[in-house]
């Protein structure tokens, strides 16, 4: 038996870590058989109708719903905070307007950890101070590089605003109407958390290095960004523009499963029922459309998912959180390649619960390997290859 088939028998390896436990945790909490989603311990259906973004990330961060006086102080903090440093604005000038607004993100991120340097882990007012800059400033940053990217100046917070409706305003410069901000403020609750994603666990891995939170977060960013994780719902849109009609929708699924290729919206490592998400941002594409009009792509997209059941059902394979997303950030006036970003201040929530979570009893993350290489290789000499 060669050292590698040795190590295998001692070491089963999971491709992609499936189901191999990296921490233990009491922040969120999913069953994929069922279809829940819980944030310490409450449905995401029950925030969803009652709770507040802000409110929900105390949840996550602090491990417990805050009362009405530290919600308010809380709330008071981050709404006079959202401004950014005028050196990070010169900086977000000099990048090129074809830029992903994800790129952007990742380095407005970690550069904010130029600015707060002090890294006191240890000191609870430090890690609420972080807490409620980042969560403050990452939506700030994402408005101003959509306005500098068409050339135009960015636009200043309004401390009158609350938390989404502020954003939707940084984007356009109009106040938004109170069903869009209250249903933007709903899609960041239902994104603010999900175990341990591929984001998350980066988040976790470069925290337990005891690196400043703004390192953290730049680094869940760019995992985040890429098409399996957080670009899925930008990539839902392309296909449902392919489409077309909902006549074309069957043949589409067709030729995807005869093909092997992946058809984007639909199937989740964990859930093997439609994600609860899913259901809950179909009722506010509803409202949205009822009250501003229906998306020409709406039907064809319930036939979509309507099929891909048929078809492939039987596999576990049901829409997620990424399917019907789109269709409501689109119905807000939203750029599709801001998809991601605002994915990207949602779960900033989450990110800042597994870093605080991570750092109470800190373990540096060092996972082992097997190797498959050769051994004893000569060396040849370079007149020799």
């Amino acid at each position: 038996m060669t050292v590698a088939s040795e190590i295998k028998a001692t070491f089963e390896f999971k491709p992609g870590l499936e189901g191999v436990p990296a921490t233990m945790s009491s922040i969120s909490f999913v069953d994929g058989q069922k279809g829940i989603l819980e944030y310490r311990g409450i449905p995401i259906q029950e925030l969803a109708e009652k709770s507040t973004f802000l409110e929900t990330c105390y949840l996550l961060i602090w491990g417990e719903l805050p009362t009405k006086q530290e919600l308010e102080a809380f709330e008071h903090e981050i709404r006079y905070h959202r401004r950014i440093k005028y050196r990070i604005r010169d900086m977000m000038k000099c990048f090129p307007e074809s830029g992903h607004p994800m790129d952007a993100l990742q380095a407005c991120a970690a550069a904010l950890g130029l600015f707060y340097s002090r890294r006191a882990l240890d000191d609870p007012a430090y890690i609420r101070a972080a807490v409620v800059r980042l969560l403050a400033k990452i939506p700030t940053m994402v408005a101003a590089f959509q306005m500098m990217r068409k050339g135009n100046d960015p636009i200043q917070p309004r401390d009158d605003l609350d938390y989404s409706a502020n954003f939707l305003y940084m984007l356009t410069e109009q106040e938004p109407d109170p069903l869009a901000a209250r249903v933007f403020d709903i899609c960041l609750m239902l994104h603010a958390e999900h175990t341990m994603n591929a984001s998350t666990f980066s988040a976790r891995v470069t925290a337990s290095t005891l690196t400043d939170p703004y390192a953290v977060v730049a680094s869940a960013v760019g995992t985040l960004a890429g098409p399996l994780h957080g670009g899925a719902n930008e990539e839902v849109m392309t296909m449902l523009a392919e489409i077309g009609t909902v006549e074309n929708v069957r043949p589409y699924v067709e030729h995807c499963i005869q093909n092997k290729k992946k058809i984007m919206g639909f199937g989740h490592r964990v859930y093997k029922v439609k994600d609860p998400r899913a259901t809950i941002l179909q009722n506010l594409a509803e409202k949205l459309f009822e009250k501003f009009g229906r998306d020409k792509y709406y039907d064809v997209a319930v036939e979509l998912e309507k099929v891909v059941a048929e078809k492939l059902g039987h596999k576990g394979i049901y829409a997620n959180v990424d399917f019907y997303s789109g269709l409501v950030y689109r119905k807000l006036g939203i750029p599709d390649d801001l998809f991601t970003p605002i994915f990207a201040i949602a779960r900033v929530g989450g990110w800042l619960a597994h870093w605080k979570e991570q750092l109470a009893e800190n373990r540096i993350y060092r996972p082992t390997q097997i190797y498959t290489g050769s051994h004893q290789a000569p060396y040849v000499p370079i007149e020799e290859r």
